[in-house]
C-alpha cells in the first residue's frame, strides 16, 4: 500500500541482465511500486497471467524468445502497458515494437528520472476510457463529443481529416504512433507508405494548433517513427 493509503501499482520486469532488474527494483520500489521479475519470455507470459501487472518493462533480447514476438503474444489477451526497454536503438526495431503494440521504447542505458515519467504517461492513458469526453493537454481542449477544437479559449477550424487525425493522436496521448499505423486509420490500408500525407497534415496542425501564450509544440516527431501528442498540464 501507498502512502495514501491505495495500493501500489505492480510492475513486472521482463530481462535476462540480472544488474537491470536490480537496477529497476531499487529505482520501481521507491517510487512506489511492487515489482515481479522473470528472466525469460516465457516465464514472463506466465507472470504476467499471474501477477496482473500494471504495467510491464520487456526486453528484446530475451534468451527464449524474441521481446517482439512475447509482445505478439501478449497482446492476443492483455492491453496492460508495455514499455521496451532495449539496447536496440535502430529505427527499424523501434517501429516494430511498437506496431506490435508497445506503449513506448526507451533505449539503455536510460535515466531513471525519465523512465518514471514514461510510466506516469502510460498508467495515465491506461486508466481513461474511450469514452472521456474532453481532452486536455496545456492550452488546447479537444471536445470528443462535439467535435470541437480550442487553443487558449478560441475555437480551432480544422478539416476533416485534420480532425481524424487529431483525435487519433488525442485518443493515445503520450505514445508514439508510427506512420503506418496513423496512414492506415486515417487513411487507410492502401496509404501506409505515403508518409507526404503525414508530413502535409502534422504541419497545418501545428501551425493551427499554436498559441501566442504556449510557444511548445505538443505534436512531437520520432524521427523516423512517427508522432506522439503530449500531455501537459497548463503552466
Amino acid at each position: 500500500m501507498t502512502k495514501t493509503g491505495q495500493p501500489r501499482n505492480i510492475a513486472l520486469v521482463i530481462d535476462d541482465e540480472p544488474q537491470i532488474r536490480r537496477l529497476l527494483r531499487v529505482t520501481l520500489e521507491a517510487n512506489g511500486y511492487d515489482v515481479v521479475e522473470a528472466q525469460t519470455g516465457a516465464d514472463g507470459l506466465v507472470q504476467a497471467a499471474q501477477c496482473r501487472a500494471q504495467v510491464i518493462l520487456l526486453d528484446l533480447g530475451l534468451p527464449d524468445m524474441g521481446g517482439i514476438n512475447v509482445l505478439k503474444r501478449l497482446r492476443e489477451w492483455s492491453r496492460v502497458p508495455v514499455i521496451i526497454l532495449s539496447v536496440r536503438d535502430r529505427e527499424e526495431e523501434k517501429t516494430a515494437a511498437l506496431d506490435a503494440g508497445a506503449d513506448d521504447y526507451v533505449t539503455k542505458p536510460f535515466g531513471s528520472a525519465e523512465l518514471l515519467a514514461r510510466l506516469r504517461v502510460a498508467l495515465r492513458h491506461a486508466e481513461k476510457t474511450s469514452a472521456e469526453p474532453v481532452f486536455r493537454s496545456g492550452q488546447l481542449v479537444i471536445d470528443l463529443a462535439d467535435r470541437r477544437v480550442t487553443v487558449a479559449g478560441k475555437e480551432v477550424s480544422l478539416t476533416a481529416t485534420e480532425y481524424q487525425l487529431l483525435r487519433l493522436l488525442a485518443r493515445h496521448a503520450g505514445k508514439v504512433l508510427t506512420q503506418r499505423f496513423l496512414l492506415r486509420e486515417v487513411w487507410g490500408p492502401n496509404a501506409e507508405n505515403q508518409n507526404h500525407y503525414l508530413r502535409v497534415y502534422i504541419a497545418r496542425l501545428r501551425e493551427k494548433l499554436k498559441s501566442d501564450a504556449n510557444h511548445s509544440d505538443i505534436l512531437l516527431t520520432e524521427p523516423g517513427i512517427g508522432y506522439r501528442l503530449v500531455e501537459k498540464t497548463e503552466s
